[in-house]
């Protein structure tokens, strides 16, 4: 049992690296079907269940010290990489397809929430599956810990985002053979290679560890420092998410956008934080599991049932759906997966789509839950 600070953060470090690492070698065919995020936060939370780490004041100090800073070190590193006016250039049915995706999540989850009696206890697991669904891990994590939202509600936001995910990357895949049936029936045409070369240039050129490192972690003191001054209308981590995503979004405008190495750098900050969360989460408060499965599932039904009327309306391509769709709930992992079995020249499409999601998710969670709260009264 581990009881020293140093020991317990060295250790969550030497979980998250190496799952991080092996992931980025691709070393096993496993990661394939199971990500490595999951696998990760897996472990600790089975660690953690059987005592592996003592729950001192000192390690607690330590965790709440490590995560201030790490979270919006890593938003900020994840929003550089955002390139909005490569976005504004895609095909008209892409954007639109992009806009149904968003807005019809956000109706689900309203809807869901209201028709199977949720209440204000429930709007944590929703708002942070949202987080996922509507961008990725990283703002998964940025919504529950703006919100504040208790580590076993973040659990069973995980679960479900896995269980459901997986089942929704094959459903989709297993569409692509009837494209041109679908392209017929919405009357549209399917996208050429005139999207080709549209793209992310981040992992072009020498890796800029140190510079991205040095600049993430001041941009995090600036964020901390600036949400000190501000007033209390919202608490200091929600306004530390905000003020960082800001910044990201601000230097996404310069040449940094261009550097090689800050995606690296995020994802193993991404996988430090899981680490963290999970040190801190037990197997217990799981017994309604199957309730909150069932309303993801029935979210995503209500969702493709939304993006389905949106083409047909719109005149959009599978393709179009179908991939705006996976860059939501899937992100950068699986939506050029998705992009690639249409037309390899589509996978940087798929790459901007998904990446938009590290700007959207976090503030579209936030407002989903603001909406929830409304309603719970």
């Amino acid at each position: 049992m581990i009881d020293n600070a140093l020991l317990y953060l060295l250790s969550i470090s030497f979980i998250a690296l190496l799952f991080s690492y092996f992931e980025s070698k691709k070393s096993f065919k496993i990661f394939d079907y199971v990500p490595a995020v999951l696998m990760t936060y897996a472990l600790c939370m089975f660690l953690a269940s059987f005592g592996f780490w003592e729950q001192t004041q000192e390690i607690t100090d330590i965790y709440k010290l490590t995560k201030t800073n790490l979270l919006p070190a890593m938003l900020f590193l994840m929003l550089i990489q955002i390139d909005i006016r490569s976005f504004f250039s895609l095909a008209p049915s892409l954007l639109i397809a992009y806009a149904i995706a968003i807005s019809s999540l956000l109706f689900a989850f309203t809807l869901v929430f209201v028709s199977l009696g949720f209440g204000s206890s429930d709007i944590g697991v929703f708002a942070t599956l949202s987080g996922s669904w509507m961008g990725g891990t990283a703002n998964m994590l940025a919504i529950s810990s703006a919100l504040e939202v208790e580590k076993e509600a973040l659990s069973l936001a995980i679960i479900v985002d896995t269980v459901l995910y997986g089942f929704w990357l094959m459903f989709l895949l297993s569409l692509v053979r009837f494209a041109p049936s679908f392209n017929t029936w919405t009357k549209s045409s399917a996208l050429s290679q005139k999207m080709e070369g549209i793209g992310c240039a981040c992992t072009i050129g020498p890796k800029r560890y140190y510079l991205f490192l040095a600049l993430a972690l001041f941009i995090s003191l600036l964020s901390q420092l600036i949400s000190g001054l501000l007033p209390d209308f919202l608490s200091t981590t929600s306004y530390n998410v905000i003020i960082a995503t800001l910044f990201g979004l601000g230097f996404s405008f310069t040449r940094l956008k261009e550097m090689n190495g800050s995606s690296d750098i995020a994802n193993t900050m991404l996988f430090m934080l899981i680490a963290l969360i999970a040190s801190r989460t037990s197997f217990e408060h799981f017994e309604n599991i199957g309730l909150y499965v069932l309303a993801g599932a029935l979210i995503l039904l209500i969702h493709a049932i939304i993006m389905l009327i949106g083409a047909k309306l719109f005149k959009l391509d599978l393709f179009s759906i179908a991939v705006a769709s996976l860059a939501n709930i899937g992100g950068v992992a699986s939506a050029p997966l998705l992009a690639a079995t249409f037309h390899k020249s589509l996978i940087g499409v798929a790459v901007i789509l998904a990446i938009m999601g590290y700007l959207i998710g976090t503030f579209a969670g936030l407002f989903l839950a603001y909406i929830l709260k409304g309603i719970a009264g």
